[in-house]
């Protein structure tokens, strides 16, 4: 019974291997399939038609170019699935295409007097500019002399056999049986060289890598400062709305209560009473909102007992799970905890949980937060969103958020800061 299921192993690993190298053979070889029919039609018109040598040539380039994107983008694709490295594409984003006063259409690089002359004038110089371009050209260039010659040799086996079994002679069944053999032999190999042929050639350069970090950070940089705008407004919003306002009314009843206190003592000691009220509400109110820049039990006790007071005015039951010690840089232990209460607050307003789970803990490399809700699910960072802004306020300090919110639930953040614990 072992012996039998080790075989089915075994035959399972040559046909998912045969299957595989199959499809490395059709992503590879079509470039070479198109230089093959560009000589073909060369020979075919002959020496003395001059559009003989012009058309292989055209053929060729074009058919290179245009063939280079989709064969890359397949290689991600088989890459990503058969051994989970993921090959981040690295091309450069067109920009917005603007009408302007006069009626021309401005696309970054010029003007064109219709919309769609304009988009097509800006994808090709944005293509012909690109370096992704240039790096996809070589690699559908490399890839058929390596990874695709590798995943050609089941096929070309499994080819050999049905002719040569076919065959009448010993020496052809021969063929035929060694076809099968070298086949059966290479099948769960043959087309792993893809992997390391992609991660050499097809990742991104080094240049192109800084480019897309410079233009994150510049991203970054302008959601921050769009940040720090909404944050100040919102401040002086609450205070001019709140504390301002109720001190402006103490000082006006203060300035009643001493005009009254000759005439109506008993009158301006009820202001006086008023006054303390508002006074005692301004406070209140301050508190509130020096709390809401940075709460006090997260300064003076850290990250750990803040989120645990942060659970106790939820209206869940959550359990809060944490390593001992842990403290971490004030702008990153404020950045965890403010994520951890949107997170809560998501769950409260939106989910439907009744219960909650937060986990802080220490990796390999800096802090991780999780949270999980027992609600609905369905979650997702999109366009404009809270968690799409707490994604990007976590990428400031190069972390990741990450969402697992399945329909029905449960609801799954994981928050990861790279850090050095203190």
């Amino acid at each position: 019974m072992r012996q039998l299921s080790k075989w089915r192993a075994a035959g399972v690993r040559v046909g998912t291997g045969f299957v595989r190298a199959c499809a490395v053979v059709v992503v590879s070889m079509p470039v070479p399939a198109v230089w093959a029919a560009a000589v073909a039609l060369g020979i075919r018109w002959g020496p003395g038609n001059p559009w003989s040598w012009l058309a292989p040539f055209v053929l060729v380039c074009g058919g290179t170019l245009a063939l280079s994107r989709p064969v890359c983008r397949a290689v991600r694709h088989l890459v990503a699935r058969w051994t989970g490295t993921v090959l981040p594409a690295g091309y450069r984003q067109a920009g917005p295409v603007t009408r302007m006063s006069t009626g021309y259409w401005w696309n970054g690089f010029g003007y064109e007097r219709t919309r769609r002359d304009a988009l097509m004038d800006q994808k090709w110089r944005v293509r012909w500019a690109d370096p992704a371009t240039w790096r996809d050209l070589r690699f559908t260039v490399i890839v058929p002399f390596t990874a695709g010659l590798a995943a050609c040799v089941p096929p070309a086996g499994v080819a050999a056999a049905v002719v040569g079994l076919g065959g009448a002679g010993a020496g052809v069944r021969v063929v035929g049986v060694l076809g099968l053999v070298v086949a059966v032999a290479t099948a769960p190999y043959a087309w792993r060289l893809l992997g390391p042929v992609a991660v050499r050639f097809l990742r991104p350069s080094p240049a192109m890598a800084l480019a897309d970090r410079v233009a994150e950070l510049t991203a970054q940089r302008a959601d921050t400062t769009v940040a720090q705008a909404a944050e100040i407004r919102r401040i002086e919003r609450d205070l001019h709305d709140g504390a301002q306002a109720r001190l402006v009314g103490l000082g006006l009843s203060l300035a009643t209560a001493e005009k009254l206190m000759a005439t109506d003592p008993e009158q301006a000691r009820a202001l006086m009473r008023e006054a303390r009220a508002g006074a005692v509400a301004s406070l209140a109110e301050l508190r509130e909102l020096v709390r809401g820049i940075s709460p006090p039990v997260l300064t003076e006790r850290g990250l750990v007992d803040a989120v645990r007071a942060l659970a106790l005015d939820v209206p869940l039951d959550v359990t809060v799970t944490a390593d001992d010690g842990l403290r971490l840089d004030p702008p990153i232990e404020a950045a965890v905890y403010f994520g951890v209460a949107e997170l809560l607050t998501n769950a409260v307003r939106h989910s439907g949980a009744t219960r909650a789970r937060v986990s802080l803990s220490r990796d390999g490399t800096g802090v991780v937060a999780e949270v999980e809700d027992d609600g609905r699910g369905g979650a997702g960072a999109r366009d404009g969103g809270g968690l799409a802004g707490l994604r990007r306020r976590l990428a400031v300090f190069d972390g990741t958020l990450e969402i697992s919110s399945p329909a029905g639930g449960p609801t799954r953040v994981r928050m990861a800061v790279p850090c050095e614990s203190s």
